[in-house]
């Protein structure tokens, strides 16, 4: 089964999104701030992450400077911010993809 790990602070989001995977069958895990989706990613050993930019504790870019030290799974950004310049930071770093959401 595929684990998919949600690192994402908006609840509504968060439930949304676990249960559309849920129900495709993927094996889903979420953390609220960028810390505990360290930790989760740690713990969990996801598949693929969908991780949001601006989360409380640590900013979604240090959680993906930290992923890519330790993986290269596939990383898919998904934020509200849609400048030019976040998308491209992003992808600098190493995500796989970014949507807006």
């Amino acid at each position: 089964m595929t684990r998919v790990l949600i690192v994402e602070d908006e609840p509504s989001f968060v439930e949304a999104l676990q249960v559309s995977l849920g129900a495709e069958g993927f094996e889903v895990h979420a953390a609220v701030d960028g810390k505990a989706g360290l930790e989760a990613f740690r713990r969990v050993h996801p598949d693929v992450v969908l991780l949001d930019l601006m989360l409380p504790l640590l900013p979604g870019l240090d959680v993906l400077r930290a992923i890519r030290k330790d993986s290269d799974l596939p990383v898919i950004v998904v934020s509200a911010k849609g400048a030019e310049a976040d998308i491209v930071s992003a992808l600098e770093l190493g995500a796989d993809d970014y949507v807006t959401k």
